[in-house]
Order: structure tokens, then C-alpha cells, then sequence
């Protein structure tokens, strides 16, 4: 690979690996010299593949040394890493993530504040008050008024051929239990959830879809049954129906409180394990059963968003810079803080994992942009999703096929997803 040109620059032993077996080639060292770049590499692991079996056409490859994604040249990296050029640098890489495609624009009358996928239904909440579903498609299904005062998360509890079953949490200070009948496309609100002092700002749902916890600006935390039956505080039947307006009235069967400002976001991280956001710049983990807080972890700014993933056991935050950083709920000792991820350019609003691939996430900003980031690249993300005109305000990827995000231009913004799961 050297040339007269390049006798200062230093060379150094390389070896290939990849846990795609695919796309093996033999892994004995080779010598390059140390300013190679990506592409550089990529025409030697197709030319090292050419050799060694029939490839229809070249294909495009990342490349990890030391766990972290080759953005440099190989020197910098190494030197970054504080790698030794006296020995072999083992070199992973693995086939390049395809862009996602941008597909469809659901047009919306006011601010998208709410949005959640669930199989092709797409559930969005806005800030003039009404749900929508759609399809994935763009065909707008139902709008449904309810709420008096702007929405600002939503959440899906059941689905299958004949029924839907869904939340909303609103500003107006409840949380709606509905139940949507696909056939003939009608809902019914089933409960109001009535208990917060002021609007709610976020819902999580746990995993066997039988509890939702609600957080709200009056700080509280409140588990609540997602069942059809009416239950009281302890959750025992509730004899004496109370009616609202329209649809029963839903009492908490737990309030937690230990926040200082409104909470943000909340996960389940467990069966009777909640992660919860805030303003109030941190993070806490409360047991659910107990009803009392964990561990506490502090941020330097304001949350707006978290998300966790059951695939890597980690937290990713949105706050009130331009970071999104990565942390370990569980870590004890050493930096609470894993990772950060710099590229936004103004407060980051929103966050989501890829339910498939525990590497891959979303991230929305005021910036107007959607980034898809690797968790092995913190300096750059793979890809930006533009298309929205104002800020984001909030993202899903629950279908691993379909990125989808709600902004302040009245639109949600569906991308198609080329994931591979490494």
C-alpha cells in the first residue's frame, strides 16, 4: 500500500475481523500505512473478499476498532484511544447501515406533541386538543376530540384485529383510557384518570400492559390499573360507579412523590421498576411495589425525555442542551455518564431506542432535525432525518420498520427503516 510519497508516514499491522461470517476474509495481519482512511479500508476488505469468494458488487463497511466507530484517520483514532502501534490493531467491520427512506407526511392542524406506533396504526396527540390515528400509509383514520386542553403523550395498551386500546395524557390534569373499535371505526373513552394537580406531562406503560404510571408538572408519580374495570385506591372493585362526563372516573392505586419539578418521562425498566425524568435536572428509579425511590442519578441541566432498553439494560436522556448522553442505571462506581452524543444544535427534545439492534436510537431536537445515532459513533450520528420545518417534539420506533416523529410544523415525519439486527 505504500507509495514514495508516503516514506515518513509510519506503517502499521492490521488484522480484519467480523462477527458477520458472511463477509469473513482471512485474518492474518497485513501492513497500511497509519493515515489510511475508511474508504480506504473498504477497498481493501472488497478486494480481500473478491479474492476469497464471488461478490456480485462491493459493499459498503463500518469499521470498529476498540469498539468505536473509525470517523478518522487510523492515526487519530489510535492516538485517541491511546493504542500502541508496535501491535496488531484488531479491526472489526460490519456492513454499512442503509439511509431510512422518507416515506409519508401526516399533516396536522396544530403542534404534533404525542406520537406511538403500534404495528401499521400510528397514534398521534396534538396541541389543539385531538387524537388521530392513521395508518402507516398516510390514510387518516379517525380524529377524536376529548380532551380540553393540549395533549402531550400518548401510549398504546392492546391491539389485535378487531380492537385497539390506547392513553392519552393531557394538560387539562387527566389521563383517557380508550377503546377503539377497528370494525367500525369508533372509540369510547372507558376511564378518565383523575388525581393530578396539573397537566400531565408523560406516561409509561409496563410491560405486561396491566399498569401505566403517569407523571405530571405537580411532580407526582401515579401507578394506575390499565384494566376495564373500575378499582379503588387499594384496587379493590369499585362498588359505586362514579360517572364522568363522559366515561368512568379512574382513581391511582399508588402516588410517589420525591421530584422537585414536573416530570418529563417516564420507563418501566423492570416489572416493578420505574425510570423516571425531570426538569428538577435528575433521574430516579423507583420501586413501584414499595412505592419509594431506589436511586437517584443528577444531571446538570433539565430532562425533557428518556427512553430504556431492555436490549443493553441502558438509559439514553434529551436535556436541556445540546447532548444526548447515555447512562447505566445500575453502575455503582466510575462514571455515572457512559456516553455523550454531540451533534444537535439546540435543546434535544426527544429520545428513542430501536427495540431490535441495542446499538441504534433516535434523537429529536429544537434544531428541526431527527438524528439516528450508533452508540458506538458519540461524535457523529449515522444519519439526519430531515424534513421538519420547526422543532421536534417527539419520536417513536416501536415498529423496527418505521421511524416516525411529531413537530412544531404540524407534521409527523415517516421514515422507512433498512435495519439490519447485528
Amino acid at each position: 500500500m505504500a507509495n514514495s510519497n508516503s516514506t515518513n508516514v509510519p506503517q502499521i499491522q492490521i488484522r480484519f475481523i467480523t462477527k458477520q461470517q458472511q463477509f469473513a476474509v482471512p485474518d492474518y495481519p497485513l501492513s497500511v500505512l497509519t493515515s489510511i482512511t475508511t474508504n480506504e479500508l473498504n477497498s481493501l476488505v472488497n478486494e480481500l473478499l473478491k479474492e476469497s469468494q464471488q461478490l456480485e458488487k462491493e459493499i459498503d463497511f463500518d469499521f470498529l476498532i476498540s469498539s468505536q466507530f473509525l470517523r478518522t484517520t487510523l492515526s487519530e483514532h489510535i492516538s485517541e484511544k491511546s493504542l500502541s502501534i508496535e501491535q496488531v490493531i484488531d479491526i472489526e467491520y460490519i456492513e454499512k447501515h442503509q439511509p431510512p427512506e422518507p416515506q409519508n407526511c401526516l399533516i396536522h392542524d396544530d403542534w404534533v406533541s404525542a406520537v406511538a406506533v403500534c404495528q401499521k396504526w400510528i397514534l398521534t396527540g396534538c396541541y389543539d386538543n385531538t387524537l388521530h390515528i392513521w395508518t402507516s400509509k398516510a390514510k387518516h383514520q379517525l380524529v377524536i376530540p376529548g380532551h380540553t386542553s393540549p395533549i402531550k403523550a400518548v401510549a398504546w395498551v392492546s391491539l389485535n384485529e378487531t380492537n385497539g386500546k390506547f392513553i392519552s395524557a393531557s394538560h387539562d390534569q387527566t389521563a383517557i383510557i380508550w377503546d377503539w373499535n377497528i370494525k367500525t371505526n369508533s372509540v369510547d373513552c372507558i376511564h378518565v384518570c383523575k388525581g393530578h394537580e396539573r397537566g400531565l406531562e408523560a406516561i409509561g406503560v409496563n410491560y405486561d400492559k396491566s399498569l401505566m404510571a403517569t407523571g405530571s408538572w405537580d411532580t407526582m408519580l401515579k401507578i394506575w390499573s390499565t384494566s376495564s374495570q373500575d378499582e379503588t385506591e387499594d384496587g379493590e372493585p369499585n362498588a359505586k360507579k362514579l360517572k364522568a362526563d363522559h366515561g368512568k372516573i379512574k382513581v391511582p392505586k399508588r402516588t410517589m412523590k420525591g421530584h422537585k419539578e414536573a416530570i418529563s418521562g417516564i420507563v418501566w425498566s423492570d416489572k416493578t421498576e420505574l425510570i423516571t425524568s425531570s426538569w428538577d435536572h435528575t433521574l430516579k428509579i423507583w420501586d413501584s411495589e414499595l412505592g419509594g425511590i431506589k436511586h437517584e442519578i443528577m444531571g446538570n441541566k433539565s430532562f425533557f425525555d428518556l427512553d430504556y432498553s431492555e436490549l443493553s439494560r441502558t438509559v439514553i436522556t434529551a436535556s436541556a442542551d445540546k447532548h444526548v448522553r447515555l447512562y447505566d442505571p445500575r453502575s455503582t462506581e466510575g462514571a455515572v455518564v457512559k456516553a455523550m452524543f454531540t451533534s444537535h444544535t439546540q435543546w434535544v427534545q426527544t429520545v428513542r431506542w430501536s427495540n431490535v439492534d441495542h446499538h441504534l436510537f433516535l434523537s429529536g431536537a429544537y434544531d428541526n432535525e431527527v438524528k439516528l445515532w450508533d452508540t458506538r459513533s458519540p461524535k457523529a450520528p449515522l444519519f439526519d432525518l430531515s424534513g421538519h420545518e420547526d422543532k421536534v417534539l417527539c419520536c417513536n420506533w416501536s415498529n423496527p420498520k418505521l421511524i416516525v416523529s411529531g413537530g412544531a410544523d404540524n407534521t409527523v415525519r415517516i421514515f422507512k427503516s433498512k435495519q439490519f439486527v447485528h
